[in-house]
């Protein structure tokens, strides 16, 4: 069995994982974060979605073998319950975790989408996150989340995310 190493949420971890092993499977499992939502398995929803190397990836459909030398980034490793990333922050100050399935999907596709782009608008956002499925919305509390993070991080002298408060 292969043996692959990446950096899980800022740690460089090291595991033996047979070929067919899904990443989902690698951090939920033996990982134990659960922050990824693990739904269709058929990389449909979005629920699972994760940053790989600043670019969200469904994490269903994607081997952990192929993670070898990459960076990955869970929900987990964006912020904590007690220090939530200003992502995180913006998605329930503007209403948009619903039952809070899909949301950490959602957030991981939303930061990939503000790190390509600053200040994207509602159309822009509304086709980032259409690989993302929501049972409980119409997506504009979603949108209006995404559109409020990226306006506070504007706002900070050199836009970045640590400033945002």
């Amino acid at each position: 069995m292969p043996i692959v190493h990446f950096n899980l949420n800022g740690k460089t971890v090291c595991i033996e994982v047979d070929g067919t092993e899904r990443l989902i499977d690698t951090i939920r499992n033996r990982f134990l974060l659960t922050g990824t939502k693990k739904a269709c398995n058929t990389d449909d929803c979005g629920a699972c979605t994760v940053l790989i190397d600043n670019m969200a990836v469904r994490s269903c459909a994607y081997l952990t073998c192929m993670a070898e030398g990459k960076n990955v980034v869970t929900i987990e490793g964006l912020g904590t319950p007690w220090h939530l990333h200003p992502l995180q922050k913006a998605f329930i100050d503007a209403g948009a975790v619903q039952c809070g399935y899909c949301t950490p999907g959602m957030i991981m596709t939303a930061y990939a989408l503000l790190e390509e782009k600053e200040n994207p608008g509602d159309e822009e956002i509304r086709m980032a996150i259409s690989g993302n499925l929501c049972r409980c919305t119409g997506y504009q509390k979603i949108v209006n989340a995404v559109k409020l993070a990226a306006e506070r991080r504007l706002q900070t002298a050199n836009h970045s995310w640590e400033e945002v408060k």
